[in-house]
């Protein structure tokens, strides 16, 4: 029996968290407080791996539908949701075409840009192009074309891993090191000024909304692993402090980056927010962090919304969908 909040008692959930990446850490926090969350509001719910024990156990008990609670490619990059798709088992987010979609950074702002949707100017380079060409030639080119500062950043990846900002050239090289160390491929942006802001989305059944604007202000000023997941290093505001007019265009541009990328229940949206009022799309997000210092709850508590009941609705429709098709 399907409820109103989405999913009836008998429905059994597995949360998929850990994996192999960068972020397994972040990820089994995520799937502890999603674990916790689901059973607050009566979800029957385990917790397993991403290990070699996952196929095995699909295959021999399927649960109802999955929450993935994995970050980094494990998570991200559409492969586990393929998996997840020949075993037949229904999970929340989007499906495995969007996925890879927004995890590749220079993909995903090349269709933002195609929809009209504003992000920083930007140049993808992959690493063997970086020493073929001579690494020298390559970043004077750089700088003459986006100017300075830059950011410089996995063209894959999450958590702020491997991202730094360069405000000089001779800081250039180093961080093109330090990036080209969690990929293959370093995605070097137009460093925009102005007010780091995360736009959570949820699709209830309603159509996708976007919750409370969380605006994020790093005591070091740049938004990397250590400022978003040791305390004190970040102060977030929720909702952000933006002007109506102004938060209801990071809204508006966040709700139409999720729909531009075909994603479905949740994403989040991460956007610079300029001097002038406009928000220009930095990075989508489709398995969001949701550990005790992660932008979704603290959206969905600014909303005044329980951070259960919705991953409950969700899973909901994430089992109406699988009996549908």
């Amino acid at each position: 029996m399907i409820t109103s909040m989405g999913v009836g008692d008998e429905v059994r959930v597995m949360v998929l968290a850990g994996g192999l990446s960068y972020e397994r850490d972040v990820s089994l926090r995520s799937g502890r407080r999603v674990l916790d969350a689901l059973r607050a509001v009566g979800v029957t719910a385990e917790m397993r791996d991403a290990d070699v024990s996952l196929l095995p156990a699909l295959q021999e008990d399927p649960p109802d539908a999955v929450v993935i609670a994995l970050h980094g490619a494990t998570g991200e990059d559409g492969s586990l949701r393929g998996v997840l798709d020949l075993c037949g088992v229904p999970y929340v987010g989007c499906d495995a075409q969007a996925a890879r979609m927004a995890w590749d950074k220079p993909s995903a702002k090349s269709m933002l840009r195609e929809a009209d949707i504003p992000t920083p100017d930007w140049v993808a380079l992959p690493h063997d192009r970086f020493s073929e060409l001579g690494a020298v030639a390559v970043l004077d080119r750089i700088v003459n074309r986006l100017g300075l500062p830059l950011m410089v950043k996995p063209a894959q990846g999450g958590s702020g891993l491997g991202a730094a900002v360069v405000r000089e050239d001779a800081a250039l090289p180093a961080a093109m090191v330090g990036c080209f160390a969690y990929d293959s491929t370093a995605l070097v942006e137009r460093y925009v000024p102005g007010a780091d802001v995360a736009v959570s989305i949820v699709d209830l059944g309603a159509g996708p909304q976007a919750l409370p604007a969380v605006e994020i202000v790093p005591r070091d000023g740049v938004y990397d692993y250590a400022a978003r997941y040791t305390a004190g290093l970040t102060t977030w505001h929720a909702p952000a402090r933006l002007d109506e007019e102004v938060a209801a265009r990071v809204a508006e541009t966040a709700l139409a980056a999720h729909k531009a990328l075909g994603l479905r229940d949740l994403s989040r949206v991460d956007l610079i927010v300029a001097e002038d009022g406009s928000p220009q799309v930095l990075g989508i997000n489709v398995s969001p962090g949701l550990t005790e210092t992660s932008l979704l709850p603290l959206a969905v508590q600014a909303a005044g919304m329980d951070l259960g009941r919705i991953l409950a609705t969700l899973v909901g429709r994430a089992v109406a969908r699988s009996r549908e098709g």
